[in-house]
């Protein structure tokens, strides 16, 4: 009989807390990518020696295109702060796009925007990047391009 009403204990708890965050409506948000580059986690990850510049930053000379590329990336939102959980969905969408880079030959991605859901939102200082009770998105579009030293 104990283990019956632990048992429904459990799954009312559950359905109480749980549930709830479950079905949450995902949160839209936008933070400072510069921030999010300059922070420990972005010095930690980020390949210096290829240059990232969102949409509208100024950037050296372009010698050649080489494609335009998509990332999109998640991470784990469930207990952690909008901030923290996209900037790590919008770090690693930045690393696919500089290895895509390498791949590729350039030295750097340009004109980078954030576009989710099919929402484009251009910015030379923010991202964009939704949350939900559970997972956080981040997807961005980039240029690879080989520029000038």
């Amino acid at each position: 009989m104990k283990r019956w009403l632990c048992g429904l204990l459990v799954l009312f708890f559950t359905l109480i807390v749980a549930a709830p965050l479950a079905f949450a409506a995902d949160a839209w948000h936008q933070f400072s990518a510069k921030e999010a580059q300059s922070s420990q986690l972005g010095k930690d990850k980020l390949r210096p020696d290829i240059k990232l510049y969102l949409k509208g930053e100024a950037h050296p000379k372009i010698i050649k295109q080489l494609g335009e590329f998509k990332s999109n990336k998640r991470s784990n939102g469930f207990g952690r702060s909008a901030q923290v959980a996209c900037d790590t969905a919008f770090i690693s969408a930045l690393m696919a796009l500089q290895e895509r880079a390498q791949k590729e030959g350039g030295n750097a991605v340009i004109d980078i925007y954030t576009i989710t859901k099919d929402k484009i939102f251009e910015s030379a200082e923010e991202y964009s990047c939704i949350k939900g009770g559970f997972v956080t998105n981040v997807a961005l579009k980039g240029t690879v391009a080989k520029l000038a030293d």
